[in-house]
């Protein structure tokens, strides 16, 4: 069990380490890892980097049902060039269900809470509840938004899971070296409709 002070300590020597070399630390103590993605810009460097060490490993995908066609070319490009093991959670309503109801409500709507609970939580909760995780792999970075500044490369979920962020010290420059480097594919035309802003924290980390 890692308590919250060793954290600290493990952080240190992590910050010291490649990608691999966490990811592989962290497979090593784990009995359930698993991976979670939206297929966002640089996610393809983080899915690359964790099946490099376990090919198998669970990948989660919560499609809100709202992404760009890009953002779909771009999961099923993925899919075949890693042979990603997906598992796929969507939302309980369909899109033009949701549509009638709350449309697509602005951060300052009083729907707005409901609908990211409906597209993104509910899915995210429904898939750790049936995978049952001890460690998560995520691609958090340092500088996405104000919350992600303030933890490192393993940090604790709000329900104990171990999350790992292996390119958490990464700025894009690195990580457009690291695509080209191995012919990794990125695509740019993302939405999320629970953020609008990019700088904004999704719910899934808090």
């Amino acid at each position: 069990m890692i308590t919250t002070i060793s954290l600290e300590e493990i952080n240190k020597e992590l910050r010291e380490k490649s990608p691999k070399e966490i990811i592989s630390w962290a497979i090593l103590i784990g009995k359930k890892p698993l991976i979670t993605t939206n297929f966002r810009p640089y996610e393809s460097a983080i899915l690359h980097a964790v099946t490099s060490v376990q090919k198998d490993i669970d990948v989660i995908w919560c499609d809100t049902g709202y992404n760009t066609p890009q953002t779909y070319k771009h999961a099923e490009e993925l899919k075949s060039l890693l042979n990603l093991n997906i598992h796929l959670y969507v939302p309980k309503q369909t899109v033009a269900h949701r549509a009638v109801f709350m449309g697509l409500p602005n951060i300052n709507d009083p729907k707005h809470s409901e609908f990211t609970y409906q597209v993104k939580l509910e899915p995210f909760q429904r898939a750790m509840k049936i995978h049952q995780p001890d460690v998560w792999f995520t691609n958090l970075r340092k500088g996405q938004t104000a919350f992600r500044d303030n933890i490192d490369i393993v940090s604790k979920s709000k329900g104990g899971v171990l999350k790992v962020s292996p390119f958490y010290y990464w700025s894009d420059q690195e990580l457009d070296k690291y695509l080209i480097e191995n012919n990794l594919p990125n695509e740019f035309k993302y939405f999320d409709p629970t953020k609008v802003e990019a700088n904004r924290e999704c719910g899934l980390h808090i």
